[in-house]
């Protein structure tokens, strides 16, 4: 018999958290997250998006045993604003065994219907800057430490009670060795010069930390029109600058501004933390920050992150600006590897500057959707 038991206490969240380290613990492929990060994210009286979302944590248990894990969660600037009626379903891990799969959703549909809410969608987070979508290709790929994992039986499961895909990403990579800088260089002096646009690098987190609250505004603007889309408020902004920047090299973030100051645009990568995480095994302590911390200074792989482009300058080159001092620093770092993470399919306007990357497509994940 399968019961739900939605989470009352800190250890349950805790066993809510840890469970995929028993479910993945042979999976040579999955990266675990910072427990104590999760359980921060976690915490109503830390993470600021609870003050316009709710979110119910779900335990599954058959023989006494955890046999899988949900977050229901609502939006309430998506809902009550954007008027998307959508139940969101995040964090989703369970055992091969479709019963499971059945009763949790089902407890999700139950919440949703209980606030008048359409349709339910997921895997998502709270917001666009969380993880998304369940992998559908690329089991054999090692994930990155902003991406979620999962077994090949998660699609099967969800279509085979109903759901259908919403919205699809692909992943890709390239390597440093199909980047011809000269394709650029003369592309970004051309734009330089035409328009009087200069790059925004950083030495320190102190230089950086100025033009942060810009950066997220600027994420807003750009990611606005996508049906995916739900804006991050100031409170929001305020605590990932407080939790996430100062993690970030400031020489793997470039801005683009205009004379007069006005961010055009922005990239943030990062070193591929993958491996350290998962020598780390969700703990930074006793050894967890060693690797990561050696990580960030030798990996020789880059994530991308997160690009923001202002509408009017989308299609005019701005990436060739930006890719032209990465590449100085990918250069003096060593790097021979670029891996991008979740893009739309939809967002053809991201596709198209990486274009003459020779990019590989290696990873397919999508959300899925069903009525309530």
């Amino acid at each position: 018999m399968i019961t739900i038991k939605e989470i009352t206490t800190k250890k349950d969240l805790k066993a809510f958290v840890k469970f995929p380290f028993e479910l993945y613990k042979k999976n040579q492929f999955w990266v675990p997250p910072l427990i104590k990060d999760e359980l921060e994210s976690f915490d109503k009286n830390q993470n600021p998006v609870f003050k316009h979302a709710i979110a119910h944590f779900l335990l599954a248990f058959k023989d006494g045993k955890i046999v899988g894990r949900v977050a229901a969660i609502i939006n309430w600037t998506e809902v009550n604003e954007q008027k998307i009626k959508k139940m969101r379903f995040g964090w989703f891990d369970v055992i091969d065994d479709i019963e499971v799969t059945k009763a949790l959703l089902n407890k999700v549909a139950e919440i949703g219907k209980t606030h008048q809410l359409e349709f339910m969608e997921g895997p998502v987070g709270f917001s666009n800057l969380d993880k998304v979508g369940v992998l559908t290709e690329g089991f054999d790929q090692l994930s990155t430490a902003i991406t979620w994992y999962n077994h090949a039986y998660y699609k099967e499961h969800l279509e085979q009670l109903g759901f259908v895909k919403a919205k699809e990403w692909i992943e890709s990579y390239f390597s440093m060795n199909d980047v011809h800088p000269e394709n650029y260089q003369r592309m970004s002096t051309l734009l330089k010069d035409r328009y009087q646009l200069h790059i925004l690098s950083f030495k320190n987190i102190k230089e950086l930390m100025p033009y942060v609250d810009k950066m997220f505004k600027l994420f807003n603007t750009s990611y606005a029109k996508l049906s995916s889309f739900v804006p991050i408020s100031d409170v929001q902004i305020a605590y990932f600058k407080k939790k996430y920047i100062g993690l970030i090299d400031p020489e793997y973030i470039k801005y683009v501004a205009d004379k007069d100051g006005n961010l055009l645009a922005f990239a943030i990568t990062m070193p591929n933390y993958a491996e350290a995480l998962q020598k780390a095994n969700g703990n930074l302590f006793p050894f967890g920050f060693y690797h990561l911390l050696k990580a960030r200074k030798k990996s020789k792989e880059v994530v991308f992150y997160l690009i923001g482009i202002h509408p009017d300058w989308i299609n005019k080159g701005l990436v060739a600006i930006i890719f032209e001092e990465f590449f100085k620093v990918f250069q003096k770092r060593g790097i021979t590897k670029f891996i991008r993470t979740p893009e739309l399919e939809e967002n053809t306007a991201i596709h198209l500057l990486w274009k003459n990357f020779n990019p590989i497509i290696h990873k397919r994940r999508r959300t899925y959707r069903k009525d309530i």
